[in-house]
Protein backbone atom coordinates (compact mmCIF):
# COMPACT_ATOMS: atom_id res chain seq x y z
CA UNK A 1 0.00 0.00 0.00
CA UNK A 2 0.91 3.58 -0.82
CA UNK A 3 2.16 5.83 1.90
CA UNK A 4 0.37 9.08 0.63
CA UNK A 5 -3.20 7.12 0.84
CA UNK A 6 -2.55 3.83 2.12
CA UNK A 7 -6.40 2.98 1.87
CA UNK A 8 -7.06 3.60 -1.49
CA UNK A 9 -3.27 2.54 -3.02
CA UNK A 10 -3.30 6.43 -5.06
CA UNK A 11 -0.13 7.45 -5.66
CA UNK A 12 1.35 10.67 -5.35
CA UNK A 13 2.80 12.13 -8.72
CA UNK A 14 6.56 12.79 -8.57
CA UNK A 15 7.32 16.10 -10.09
CA UNK A 16 10.56 16.53 -9.81
CA UNK A 17 10.88 20.12 -11.93
CA UNK A 18 8.48 21.23 -9.60
CA UNK A 19 10.58 19.74 -6.19
CA UNK A 20 13.49 20.89 -7.63
CA UNK A 21 12.35 24.68 -7.97
CA UNK A 22 11.01 24.97 -4.50
CA UNK A 23 14.36 23.86 -3.16
CA UNK A 24 15.73 26.35 -5.59
CA UNK A 25 13.57 28.99 -4.14
CA UNK A 26 14.03 28.12 -0.58
CA UNK A 27 17.69 28.11 -0.69
CA UNK A 28 17.50 31.51 -2.43
CA UNK A 29 15.13 33.18 0.61
CA UNK A 30 17.30 31.57 3.48
CA UNK A 31 20.25 33.16 1.92
CA UNK A 32 18.72 36.15 1.60
CA UNK A 33 17.00 36.22 5.07
CA UNK A 34 19.95 34.49 6.95
CA UNK A 35 22.90 34.94 4.98
CA UNK A 36 24.54 32.27 3.24
CA UNK A 37 25.70 29.96 6.16
CA UNK A 38 21.65 29.23 6.96
CA UNK A 39 21.59 28.14 3.52
CA UNK A 40 22.24 23.98 4.97
CA UNK A 41 20.90 20.99 3.30
CA UNK A 42 18.32 20.43 6.40
CA UNK A 43 17.09 24.04 6.77
CA UNK A 44 16.22 23.90 3.02
CA UNK A 45 15.02 20.36 2.94
CA UNK A 46 12.58 21.05 5.83
CA UNK A 47 11.70 25.17 4.44
CA UNK A 48 10.56 23.08 0.97
CA UNK A 49 8.57 20.34 2.85
CA UNK A 50 11.13 17.63 1.61
CA UNK A 51 13.76 14.85 3.60
CA UNK A 52 17.00 15.26 3.46
CA UNK A 53 16.91 12.59 0.97
CA UNK A 54 15.41 13.93 -1.22
CA UNK A 55 16.94 17.26 -1.52
CA UNK A 56 20.59 15.19 -1.80
CA UNK A 57 18.51 13.38 -4.53
CA UNK A 58 18.20 16.78 -6.30
CA UNK A 59 21.66 18.24 -4.99
CA UNK A 60 24.34 15.84 -4.05
CA UNK A 61 25.46 18.46 -1.93
CA UNK A 62 25.22 22.02 0.17
CA UNK A 63 28.12 23.26 -2.83
CA UNK A 64 26.06 21.90 -5.71
CA UNK A 65 22.62 23.41 -4.23
CA UNK A 66 24.49 27.44 -3.82
CA UNK A 67 25.98 26.45 -7.25
CA UNK A 68 22.56 25.58 -9.18
CA UNK A 69 21.07 28.42 -7.04
CA UNK A 70 23.26 31.10 -8.72
CA UNK A 71 23.28 29.70 -11.98
CA UNK A 72 19.44 29.92 -11.86
CA UNK A 73 20.19 33.28 -11.11
CA UNK A 74 22.65 33.59 -14.13
CA UNK A 75 19.63 31.96 -16.39
CA UNK A 76 17.42 34.51 -15.01
CA UNK A 77 19.73 37.17 -15.69
CA UNK A 78 20.16 36.26 -19.30
CA UNK A 79 16.33 36.65 -19.52
CA UNK A 80 16.17 39.71 -18.74
CA UNK A 81 19.08 40.69 -20.63
CA UNK A 82 17.84 39.16 -23.86
CA UNK A 83 14.49 41.20 -23.55
CA UNK A 84 15.83 44.11 -22.95
CA UNK A 85 17.93 43.87 -25.91
CA UNK A 86 15.37 42.26 -27.94
CA UNK A 87 13.28 45.85 -27.25
CA UNK A 88 16.15 47.98 -28.00
CA UNK A 89 15.93 49.29 -31.72
CA UNK A 90 19.28 50.62 -31.84
CA UNK A 91 21.98 47.67 -32.19
CA UNK A 92 25.64 48.68 -31.23
CA UNK A 93 25.53 49.13 -27.50
CA UNK A 94 22.25 47.15 -26.75
CA UNK A 95 23.92 44.60 -24.83
CA UNK A 96 25.77 47.47 -22.56
CA UNK A 97 22.35 49.48 -22.24
CA UNK A 98 20.63 45.94 -21.07
CA UNK A 99 23.44 45.33 -18.59
CA UNK A 100 23.36 48.62 -16.92
CA UNK A 101 19.72 49.24 -16.94
CA UNK A 102 19.59 45.91 -15.22
CA UNK A 103 22.00 46.60 -12.33
CA UNK A 104 20.25 49.88 -11.83
CA UNK A 105 16.88 48.39 -12.16
CA UNK A 106 17.74 45.83 -9.55
CA UNK A 107 16.80 47.15 -5.96
CA UNK A 108 18.80 46.04 -3.79
CA UNK A 109 16.76 45.38 -0.74
CA UNK A 110 14.21 43.21 -2.87
CA UNK A 111 15.80 41.22 -6.46
CA UNK A 112 19.40 42.67 -5.30
CA UNK A 113 19.43 40.58 -1.92
CA UNK A 114 19.99 37.35 -3.20
CA UNK A 115 22.73 38.59 -5.38
CA UNK A 116 24.23 40.40 -2.34
CA UNK A 117 24.19 36.76 -0.47
CA UNK A 118 25.57 34.85 -3.44
CA UNK A 119 28.18 37.93 -4.45
CA UNK A 120 29.45 37.46 -1.37
CA UNK A 121 30.99 34.20 -1.55
CA UNK A 122 32.27 35.16 -4.92
CA UNK A 123 34.73 36.96 -2.55
CA UNK A 124 35.32 33.70 -1.00
CA UNK A 125 34.53 30.80 -3.01
CA UNK A 126 36.25 29.66 -6.39
CA UNK A 127 33.38 27.91 -7.96
CA UNK A 128 30.75 30.96 -7.74
CA UNK A 129 33.76 33.24 -9.16
CA UNK A 130 34.44 30.52 -11.89
CA UNK A 131 30.61 30.60 -12.49
CA UNK A 132 30.58 34.58 -13.06
CA UNK A 133 33.38 34.46 -15.25
CA UNK A 134 32.52 32.17 -17.59
CA UNK A 135 29.24 33.56 -17.66
CA UNK A 136 29.82 37.21 -18.25
CA UNK A 137 32.79 36.10 -20.49
CA UNK A 138 30.45 34.06 -22.62
CA UNK A 139 28.04 37.27 -22.47
CA UNK A 140 30.98 39.37 -23.74
CA UNK A 141 31.83 37.14 -26.76
CA UNK A 142 28.13 36.73 -27.66
CA UNK A 143 28.12 40.65 -28.23
CA UNK A 144 31.24 40.98 -29.05
CA UNK A 145 30.18 42.51 -32.75
CA UNK A 146 27.95 45.14 -31.14
CA UNK A 147 29.52 45.85 -27.96
CA UNK A 148 33.16 44.94 -28.10
CA UNK A 149 34.68 48.32 -27.62
CA UNK A 150 37.20 49.75 -24.94
CA UNK A 151 34.25 52.47 -24.35
CA UNK A 152 31.49 49.90 -23.63
CA UNK A 153 34.08 47.64 -21.70
CA UNK A 154 34.58 50.63 -19.60
CA UNK A 155 30.56 51.72 -19.46
CA UNK A 156 29.99 47.89 -18.33
CA UNK A 157 32.95 48.27 -14.99
CA UNK A 158 31.14 51.23 -14.44
CA UNK A 159 27.89 49.59 -13.94
CA UNK A 160 30.29 47.08 -11.84
CA UNK A 161 30.93 49.47 -9.55
CA UNK A 162 27.51 50.87 -9.18
CA UNK A 163 26.91 46.90 -8.60
CA UNK A 164 29.27 46.55 -5.67
CA UNK A 165 27.99 50.18 -4.23
CA UNK A 166 24.70 48.38 -3.67
CA UNK A 167 26.24 45.40 -2.33
CA UNK A 168 27.71 47.20 0.49
CA UNK A 169 25.26 49.39 1.27
CA UNK A 170 27.24 52.70 -0.38
CA UNK A 171 24.67 55.20 -1.15
CA UNK A 172 24.64 56.32 -5.31
CA UNK A 173 23.70 59.57 -5.36
CA UNK A 174 22.03 60.84 -8.41
CA UNK A 175 21.29 57.18 -8.45
CA UNK A 176 18.93 58.02 -11.90
CA UNK A 177 21.43 60.36 -13.53
CA UNK A 178 24.05 58.51 -13.15
CA UNK A 179 22.31 55.62 -14.56
CA UNK A 180 20.81 57.95 -17.26
CA UNK A 181 24.78 58.99 -17.59
CA UNK A 182 26.24 55.78 -18.49
CA UNK A 183 22.98 54.73 -20.55
CA UNK A 184 24.02 58.03 -22.96
CA UNK A 185 27.64 56.78 -23.04
CA UNK A 186 26.45 53.52 -24.96
CA UNK A 187 25.13 55.95 -27.55
CA UNK A 188 28.16 58.11 -28.33
CA UNK A 189 30.98 55.41 -27.99
CA UNK A 190 30.47 54.48 -31.20
CA UNK A 191 33.39 53.23 -32.96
Amino acid sequence: MDADHPETGYRRKKQPELVQRALLDHAAKLAVEHGLAAVTVQAVAEAAGVTKGGLLHHFPSKQALIDAVFADLLDALDRDLDARIAADPEPFGAFTRAYVASVFDMAPEADGAIWAALSISMLTDPQPRRLWSEWIQARQDRHRDTDGTLALAAVRLAADGAWLADLTGVAIAERAETRDLLISQTRTAAP
